[in-house]
């Protein structure tokens, strides 16, 4: 992304960091290889010799989502393996196994009843599926924002790997039961209603899923700029303290070249550090909408730039594919 070039979206987004949240645990050790290639201890525990559940119809879960839930069941449970139950079905995209979340989350531990964690009463916590344990990925895999989603999770896809954690009263072998509230996703590309720009501007060519191809109208550049979304998506506006993730390309109106290609890879970072017209032009832009910026140089790179190369003067024409944002 232009002015500040932005990390790769995995680094960029912010872990839970709670001592019992799913991925408190080094990032190594919490993804799903590690949590479930992982054996139980040899020796007993207070979880592990009870007898394990196939269901959920033992745990009750009551509360109106966006509130705290009261969860209650028979003391201890366990479960065989992650099983999920939708308790409210949203209507938002999907999430994707190597995407990102933002949750509000109630932990309890199967074997005491315990609350271990929650965000309920603080701010919600935003993640990426592929960093966090086995269960809680599986769990919010293909689940939809605005959800509500209960999860089980029994030790072998949970904190047995990491020999349970001490901090949060977690023992080899607990099964974990959370409440999750998905407040949104990110998407893997556009999607909604293509709007037709206005005419003057540059024609932008290629499906949802494709590189964006565009083509420079003769005469002038213009003088002021323009933001318009070329797909509206539904998700989550973006805030003036956000963290976006996106992918997008630059043009030259002066050559018509490509001179930016931040495209193959989505990255992430701070709408505060990039050039005035991202700023300006992605603020109020919806997850999910591809956007058409063009900039003027007071808007764009006033002197030029280096990386990329935009000489003193040129108008830049950007296509960006908003992909997600988040608190910073």
């Amino acid at each position: 992304m232009p002015n500040a070039r932005l990390i790769p979206v995995v680094a960029g987004l912010l872990l839970l960091t709670a001592c019992g949240s799913p991925s408190a645990t080094p990032s190594t050790s919490t993804s799903p290889s590690a949590s479930t290639s992982a054996t139980p201890s040899a020796s007993p525990t207070p979880s592990s010799t009870v007898k394990a559940q196939n269901s959920l119809d033992g745990i009750t879960v009551k509360g109106a989502i966006g509130k705290k839930p009261t969860v209650t069941f028979d003391k201890p449970f366990a479960i065989d393996q992650t099983r999920v139950e939708v308790l409210v079905k949203g209507s938002g995209p999907k999430a994707s196994a190597d995407g990102s979340v933002t949750m509000d989350y109630y932990g309890v531990n199967g074997r005491d009843g315990k609350n271990f964690d929650e965000s309920f009463s603080g701010t919600p916590a935003t993640f990426p599926l592929n960093q966090v344990i086995a269960g809680f990925g599986k769990g919010l895999t293909g689940q939809q924002a605005g959800s509500r989603v209960l999860i089980a999770i029994p030790g072998a896809d949970g904190y047995d790997a990491m020999g349970g954690n001490e901090a949060a009263g977690i023992t080899v072998g607990d099964t974990l039961i959370f409440v999750v509230d998905v407040l949104a996703v990110s998407v893997t590309e556009p999607s909604g209603k293509v709007v037709e720009p206005p005419a003057g501007l540059p024609k932008v060519t290629g499906g949802a899923a494709d590189k964006p191809t565009v083509t420079i109208p003769s005469g002038s550049a213009p003088t002021s700029m323009s933001a318009v979304a070329l797909i509206e998506g539904t998700g989550a506006k973006v805030a003036k303290g956000d963290t976006i993730t996106a992918r997008y390309v630059g043009y030259s109106w002066k050559t018509g070249k490509l001179i930016d290609d931040g495209f193959a890879t989505p990255t992430s970072g701070a709408l505060s550090g990039l050039i005035p017209g991202w700023q300006s032009g992605l603020l109020g832009k919806k997850v999910g909408s591809r956007v058409l910026l063009v900039l003027p140089p007071a808007d764009g790179f006033p002197k030029g730039s280096n990386n990329p190369p935009v000489e003193a003067g040129d108008t830049v024409v950007y296509v960006i594919d908003l992909l997600f944002t988040q608190a910073a």
